[in-house]
């Protein structure tokens, strides 16, 4: 057996069903600690929320921490320290207080909390019926103005303004470029449209669990591949059939 890197989702990926994590995490604590398995969690939540969750489900302490949707990595997610050189490429043509103005001009977005927004990250609330028309719209708008960003949407009322050169897959590649591990040892869990990020680069294994959201479903269903595994079993579970598919547990 050798060390993998495994990154994950958190809510409604991991988190769902709290016997099948207890496995999931007995799994992978014993492969970490025998053969050096790294894990990452990539949520979209902050970390402030991500601390939160730690208060209510039972998580292994991970070796790094890839929050707001990809745009903050931290080395130990107990300390709010921000790797450095993630920051540093994500601030090129990066320019928070532009994007909100613009934003702002758009009725349709409605600001999420404060514990959502970050340094990197504008993240609004935005109804199924009103994205059609606004995300064109707005990403025109943006752009017109030398931003360098990207629109994520998903669940059907989420949308995150992210920097170009950040989002889950990148950061993915980041760590495992920064730790030495191929695509062929690198595992991606997911369930949302914020996933997608984590499987489109093509460059590692992928499991989406079988409660996935539509536009993942969908998604896949347009861009099939050996590397990507589509779980018949919900949260947890359907990432202990995935890691079982591609033999990275036994």
């Amino acid at each position: 057996m050798t060390p993998f890197l495994f990154v994950t989702d958190l809510d409604n990926t991991l988190v769902g069903d709290r016997a099948a994590l207890e496995t999931l995490n007995q799994r992978l604590s014993q492969h970490r600690q025998e053969f050096g398995t790294k894990i990452v969690y990539a949520t979209g939540r902050s970390r402030f929320l991500y601390q939160q969750l730690t208060e209510e489900q039972t998580l292994l302490h991970p070796d790094a921490l890839v929050a707001s949707v990809g745009t903050a990595i931290y080395p130990n997610p107990n300390e709010d320290i921000l790797d450095p050189q993630w920051v540093e490429r994500l601030s090129p043509g990066w320019n928070r207080d532009a994007i909100l103005a613009i934003a702002g001009k758009f009725n349709a977005l409605s600001l999420q909390s404060d514990t959502e927004q970050g340094e990197f990250k504008a993240s609004y609330h935005l109804t199924q019926n009103a994205a059609p028309e606004v995300l064109p719209a707005l990403e025109s708008a943006l752009t017109e103005q030398g931003l360098n960003i990207q629109l994520v949407y998903s669940g059907a009322k989420d949308l995150d303004i992210l920097p170009k050169n950040g989002n889950k897959g990148l950061a993915l590649e980041f760590l495992q470029q920064k730790w030495g591990f191929s695509p062929e040892r690198t595992v991606a869990c997911g369930d949302s449209g914020n996933d997608i990020a984590l499987f489109a680069q093509r460059t590692s294994k992928g499991i989406i669990v079988g409660n996935a959201m539509s536009e993942l479903r969908q998604w896949y269903e347009d861009n099939r591949t050996d590397d990507l595994y589509f779980a018949d079993a919900f949260y947890s579970g359907g990432i202990l059939e995935g890691l079982a598919h591609f033999d990275f547990i036994s």
